[in-house]
């Protein structure tokens, strides 16, 4: 059994405050003792699964706000529990002023587990076990305490809640024999139960959001989320990078309903999917978002960018659907994509911007799709808003996402196709046999080493 290694070289400036965000994301690595190999979507989670706390690292900027984790205690009692059985928790920090009373519910993402294996697997992970999951947690981004990161809902309450379930907080059923509790429904209740006692009622503003898998889940709640206040009360929700598409794969395949068929079935989604979707599409097809975000009723901000990097790696081009590697060098970097596979990406945005189509038609909702390889915008700091922020229409995400909330004005900011825009913070991976490096922006990088490409281990990880 291998003992994973956290190993940081300090190098320049930037890699000492990079080595500080490291401490306090504490990746928990020694808790990761895999027991057997998981399959390449759960790798690709767990190589994102950290990135956009570790991209924030810069030498001009302060640290950020590092806020306690919370264990939701009288959860068990009420059913709701991690894959492992433990309680669920979350991070909070009080709002104050003019923001004493509105509320920003931020769910985090991770993947999702399809088989009784990468649950099990999931269970020895802070992505499925609260006893793994970190003690604190710096608030970056949308989630930042200071005006000059965060200009819009600095000063609100502002929440993470963990994700420890596996399906995008929708599960409802059990395993006994693997000792799994697929309880994400109830951990949504739950939580909602929990903030509510702790002043959420009495909100005069309220935004739920969410990044990856937690951006599906931002979807698939928004109502839900809508009808825990009175009519007075403004609510929006915000899906970031969670506009994951029904897509066909470089070998004509669905990698991606494959494994989401298998979250569905596994754990029993279906019994809190929205009726306006099952009644009349099967349930894996409900839980795509492109089926489901014409018909939220409460006003909804999608943030993607129209290259998604994670669908490139895990949806569209997997080790599975191209065993020869012919796209490895163009999933690395998209400057070394060739024609063929520039056209097969630029139909890929051309299939999420109709899918996004219904959906725009509605003045309340909003859009942000940028021609960027990039994956949750909203948590890091480098794309949420600083000096070289990405654009559209000269405006930051940070300010177009607080335009649309507040409703300054009507955002529907969908980007030219790629190559043409040069703000783009892109996710380049570096490869080699034994070692991956993610570039964030010009001033953050993360080195990932692994055992090889095809296993599913998180091998030492070192910035440089």
């Amino acid at each position: 059994m291998k003992k994973f290694q956290l190993k940081l070289k300090l190098e320049c400036t930037v890699l000492v405050v990079a080595l500080a965000a490291a401490a306090f994301v504490s990746l928990n690595v020694d808790a990761l003792q895999l027991h057997q190999p998981v399959d390449e979507i759960e790798k690709v989670a767990i190589l994102f699964e950290n990135d956009h706390v570790l991209a924030s690292a810069s030498p001009t900027q302060p640290q950020p706000l590092l806020v306690a984790l919370t264990l939701i205690d009288n959860a068990a009692s009420k059913g709701a529990v991690c894959l492992d059985g433990t309680p669920p928790g979350y991070h909070m920090d009080r709002g104050s002023g003019s923001g004493a009373n509105s509320w920003l519910i931020q769910l985090e993402g991770g993947g999702w587990c399809n088989t009784v294996r990468n649950c099990v697997y999931r269970k020895t992970t802070r992505r499925g076990s609260s006893k793994f999951m970190e003690k604190q947690l710096p608030f970056t981004g949308i989630l930042s305490n200071k005006p000059e990161e965060n200009p819009d809902f600095f000063n609100w309450n502002r929440v993470k809640l963990r994700y420890c379930d596996g399906a995008s907080f929708t599960g409802d059923s059990q395993n006994e024999a693997a000792q799994l509790n697929f309880r994400g429904q109830k951990i949504w209740l739950v939580a909602m139960e929990e903030l509510m006692s702790k002043g959420m009622q009495n909100a005069n503003q309220a935004l739920l959001s969410g990044c990856s898998a937690g951006g599906l889940a931002s979807i698939l709640h928004c109502d839900e989320f809508r009808d825990l206040f009175p009519a007075s009360t403004m609510v929006k929700c915000l899906s970031d990078a969670g506009m994951f598409l029904d897509a066909i794969d470089v070998a004509g395949g669905h990698t991606l309903r494959n494994l989401y068929a298998g979250v569905v079935s596994l754990q029993e989604v279906q019994k809190n999917l929205p009726k306006t979707c099952i009644n009349h599409l099967d349930p894996t097809s409900c839980f795509f978002p492109q089926n489901l975000v014409a018909n939220v009723k409460t006003p909804m901000f999608l943030l993607n960018a129209a290259y998604d990097a994670w669908q490139l790696q895990a949806s569209l081009a997997p080790p599975s659907a191209d065993p020869q590697g012919l796209w490895n060098e163009c999933k690395s970097n998209h400057a070394d994509c060739n024609s063929s596979q520039i056209q097969f990406l630029q139909d890929f945005r051309n299939q999420m911007l109709h899918a996004v189509k219904d959906f725009s038609t509605s003045s309340e909702n909003g859009l942000f799709i940028n021609s960027c390889f990039a994956h949750c915008q909203s948590e890091r700091q480098d794309t949420w808003f600083a000096d070289d922020s990405p654009l559209l229409d000269n405006q930051a995400i940070a300010l177009s996402v607080g335009d649309w909330y507040f409703d300054r004005r009507r955002i529907k900011a969908i980007d030219c196709a790629y190559p043409c825009d040069s703000t783009c913070h892109n996710l380049n991976f570096k490869e080699d046999i034994s070692s991956t490096t993610l570039t964030y922006s010009q001033s953050a990088k993360l080195s990932i080493t692994m055992l090889n490409l095809l296993s599913a281990l998180l091998i030492p990880i070192t910035c440089s």
